[in-house]
């Protein structure tokens, strides 16, 4: 398994359902009732945090486009998603979401626009010093398409779809893996 040599220069991208909450099949979460942390999450979060420089969050959150929940309520979810990443010590640095229902929307992941929305922001990002972790082939395309590291999250049977760098059952896996040195 190849190592990672990370310092503070690199940034982390992270999908959310699926990586960092359990993802409900053929729904959404839609309220903080239905947000679940996955196993560790919090902890990998907490470290991972400690080693990269910056931590965003990237997702598509098409639920709000479909009408089943409304921006609003996606802000208190992410705000109280925050609020426990905080006070298990960890950060996230900022979230970019894409409400948007038409798959080729430049916003909508694989396609690049809130990846290049973070580099606005943070001029200080290097993509080619990028670590993009998801559960979909379409974060695994996102990642490519900015010239990312790709980390496969999920089951095992999609891992030769995806073709990423690396592959975990978990974000706490990965953390624990000691490929980043």
């Amino acid at each position: 398994m190849p190592k990672l040599i990370i310092d503070s220069s690199w940034t982390l991208f992270l999908d959310r359902d699926g990586v960092i909450n359990e993802k409900l099949e053929n729904d959404y979460v839609k309220n903080w009732d239905e947000f679940k942390f996955k196993e560790g999450a919090l902890q990998a979060i907490a470290g991972l945090g400690k080693i990269f420089g910056r931590v965003f969050v990237v997702t598509n959150q098409r639920g709000v486009g479909l009408g089943l929940m409304t921006e609003e309520i996606l802000n208190e979810i992410h705000e109280k998603m925050l609020s426990d990443v905080v006070k298990e010590s960890g950060r996230i640095d900022k979230i970019y979401y894409c409400t948007e229902t038409d798959k080729n929307a430049e916003c909508r992941k694989p396609n690049i626009g809130i990846g290049l929305k973070a580099k606005d922001d943070y001029p200080e990002i290097e993509f080619s010093k990028s670590i993009m972790i998801g559960d979909s082939i379409s974060d695994m395309e996102f990642g490519k398409n900015l010239g990312m590291k790709t980390v496969f999250i999920g089951d095992k049977s999609k891992y030769k779809e995806v073709g990423c760098l690396l592959k975990f059952n978990s974000l706490i896996d990965f953390y624990k893996s000691q490929i980043i040195v």
